[in-house]
């Protein structure tokens, strides 16, 4: 009897025991493929892509955005390019496409990301999707993302035929540095910003704003671009950009890693770019001998304390204005000064967030009268 208990016992548990084993394999191997097909590129399936990846090969991807949906590899990489800019990180390129399909020629901007300073394919996809679905008319949109066989990246922008803003202040002798086109400049960035800021569940941090990062559409409208580019760049790469973004100075003091890029940080970048466009002066001067003339902010502070700081204000700003109108810019070209010195504050917790920049731009633009010394 007992014998038989025993072998009925075995017949159960032997079975079992092999069901058991065959499901922990199954779920095993479940478990392991999706991470090999996130590998192999196969990702043009995620629900949260929006199947907005088109996988050309298994080794080339192109993910394609409004104002790009028709562009095609061979559009991209067979289009003759000009080199316009160089970093550590890439190249940029102007680009001029012709489309068979429609026998179209456009204008594009390339940025150009070497292989070894950009992140893996799984870290970069989500950070391009989200720069990719941003649309404003002050913010450079994304309208491709390639991602070649050895790793290279190129990203795809329109062109814009007036330049960036380091360029329009460089050339500040020009008759289109007037207060108009100023205060209209500065609005625009401060929209942009706050977009970034505001526009969406979580905030997109731009990491490295600066004049150069600023390209000027029609009517000199401000469109910032390079928004969040830090996050597709190792650490490596980061590194440098920081490093770059200190030595031009539009680094907020307590940045030390590209990691800890915030919200705080980028309005001390706006700050200084303020300050640059309403002077015309470099936010770093290397050629000043006293260590308190070296960083613009500091200029301006004591510009300020000595009740100087119209002297500070780029001449073409109130040039051929007089009388009440000269002394209406110049109130509001002070207020401006004194908001961007507020951005600059040494400590973080004292930089109006963006929205407010925002707001008070905008009241200083509807100001119709002077309401405080002028000093």
């Amino acid at each position: 009897m007992k014998h038989t208990q025993i072998l009925k016992f075995l017949f159960l548990i032997i079975p079992l025991s092999i069901i058991i084993i065959f499901i922990l394999f199954i779920c095993l191997f479940k478990r392991k493929n999706p991470e090999n097909q996130k590998e192999g590129g196969e990702s043009d399936n995620d629900p949260e892509l929006g199947n907005i990846i088109n996988s050309i090969s298994n080794d080339e991807q192109l993910m394609c955005f409004e104002g790009g949906e028709d562009l095609a590899v061979s559009d991209i990489l067979d289009a003759p390019g000009e080199v316009i800019g160089k970093s550590s990180y890439g190249t940029l390129y102007k680009a001029d496409l012709f489309r068979k399909n429609n026998n179209c020629n456009s204008v594009l901007l390339l940025r150009f990301l070497r292989p070894a300073c950009s992140g893996s394919i799984r870290e970069v996809i989500p950070v391009v999707h989200a720069i990719g679905l941003v649309r404003h008319s002050n913010l450079v949109p994304l309208k491709a993302f390639y991602m070649g066989p050895r790793g290279e990246k190129l990203l795809v922008h329109p062109f814009y035929v007036h330049g960036n803003l380091a360029q329009f202040i460089k050339d500040s002798n020009n008759e289109s540095y007037k207060w108009d086109v100023i205060y209209s400049i500065v609005l625009g960035l401060a929209k942009g910003v706050a977009y970034l800021h505001t526009g969406f569940h979580k905030p997109l941090l731009h990491g490295n704003l600066k004049s150069k990062n600023v390209l000027l559409g029609p009517d000199f409208q401000p469109c910032i671009s390079d928004y969040s580019l830090y996050l597709v760049l190792n650490p490596t790469a980061g590194l440098e950009m920081l490093e770059t973004s200190a030595a031009q100075g539009y680094k907020a003091p307590e940045l030390m890693k590209m990691k800890d890029v915030s919200e705080s940080t980028d309005i001390y970048s706006l700050g200084i770019l303020l300050l640059e466009l309403l002077t015309g002066r470099e936010p770093i001067s290397v050629n000043s001998s006293d260590s308190q003339e070296f960083f613009l902010p500091n200029v301006i502070r004591t510009a300020i304390l000595d009740h100087r700081i119209k002297d500070m204000y780029h001449p073409n700003i109130v040039s051929n204005q007089t009388g009440k109108q000269r002394h209406r810019t110049e109130d509001r070209a002070l207020k401006l000064v004194q908001l961007a010195m507020s951005c600059c504050s040494a400590s973080p917790s004292l930089r109006p967030p963006a929205n407010e920049v925002l707001r008070k731009i905008e009241e200083i633009g509807k100001e119709p009268a002077l309401q405080h010394k002028r000093t």
